[in-house]
């Protein structure tokens, strides 16, 4: 069995789309259509449902699914041990992670890493919620994965960061130099929020708070949401780690109740680390002990 088939397959469902696939794998749409075909003719079933919307599991294909994962998952168990004996030398490490460790931690972390042990590779699984790494996680889709704490009791976890919540204004808000943002406040200024399903860390706080914010618009990403209080729309509440670096005109102070998110790395507790994975958290841990010792 020619496992890039079954990585092909499992990337498309993960997608649902044989194009993003195509584009996250490196390969033609055509290449992905054909190894799913392939695929099916080999395994004389339907795997995939094509429509408009994408490429959704048929009851034989979910039935299949956790094989194909079984088997990708002994492929990669293979690349560690011949990692092992080479003493690092080659090998990939797969990677979950959400947007903002993404753009102002990964980048320097795996060039650092590299420089150390260029034969490596990394492949990165980015979520916008952190209980989707969770899941990437425990079902050995990827080695480790950066999140926000608590997880589940099956994980083991190494916490690194605390990120403080702000309120993130236009420069020219009235509390722009404040020292905190009001709670109450929320129920006056036009609010900028993520789509609710992602957002959850956030309606957590005014869920515990008892108010409910002056919501006007609704995006699906940070990043359009401080292009849109640059421009004066409104105000949200974001993690520093996100308004940091951005490059946007803007203030950013402390809530009224202060707010913080933990940031850890985390394994599967019954999954044994490979040599690998292992020195790649020694190397984030050791990294992190270095940033917050020069704050």
């Amino acid at each position: 069995m020619n496992t890039t088939k079954c990585l092909i397959f499992l990337k498309t469902v993960e997608l649902g789309s044989l194009t993003q696939a195509a584009e996250a794998m490196g390969y033609t749409q055509s290449a992905v259509s054909r190894s799913i075909a392939d695929l099916e003719r080999e395994w004389n079933m339907t795997l995939l449902s094509r429509n408009k919307d994408g490429a959704v599991l048929t009851s034989q294909g979910k039935e299949m699914l956790p094989y194909a994962q079984a088997l990708c998952n002994a492929q990669r168990a293979l690349e560690v041990q011949v990692s092992e004996l080479h003493g690092l030398t080659r090998g990939t490490l797969r990677v979950g992670t959400f947007t903002s460790v993404s753009i102002h931690w990964l980048p320097t972390i795996m060039k650092q890493f590299l420089s150390l042990y260029p034969g490596i590779q990394f492949e990165l699984v980015n979520k916008f919620e952190f209980a989707e790494v969770e899941d990437l996680i425990s079902r050995g889709e990827v080695d480790c994965g950066f999140l926000g704490l608590p997880t589940s009791s099956a994980l083991e976890v190494f916490p690194l960061q605390r990120d403080q919540l702000v309120a993130v204004l236009p420069c020219d808000h009235p509390l722009a130099g404040a020292d905190h943002y009001p709670m109450a406040r929320f129920r006056q200024d036009p609010y900028i929020r993520c789509q609710e399903e992602w957002d959850t860390e956030i309606s957590r706080i005014f869920l515990e708070e008892g108010l409910h914010p002056n919501i006007c618009y609704t995006v699906n990403d940070d990043f359009t949401i401080l292009a849109m209080i640059e421009q004066g729309l409104g105000i949200s509440i974001q993690p520093e780690l996100v308004v940091q670096g951005a490059r946007r005109k803007l203030a950013a102070i402390p809530l009224e109740s202060p707010r913080f998110r933990q940031i850890g790395l985390a394994v599967h507790r019954k999954d044994p680390l490979s040599p690998l994975t292992r020195r790649f958290i020694d190397f984030v841990l050791q990294w992190n002990q270095e940033q917050t010792s020069g704050r």
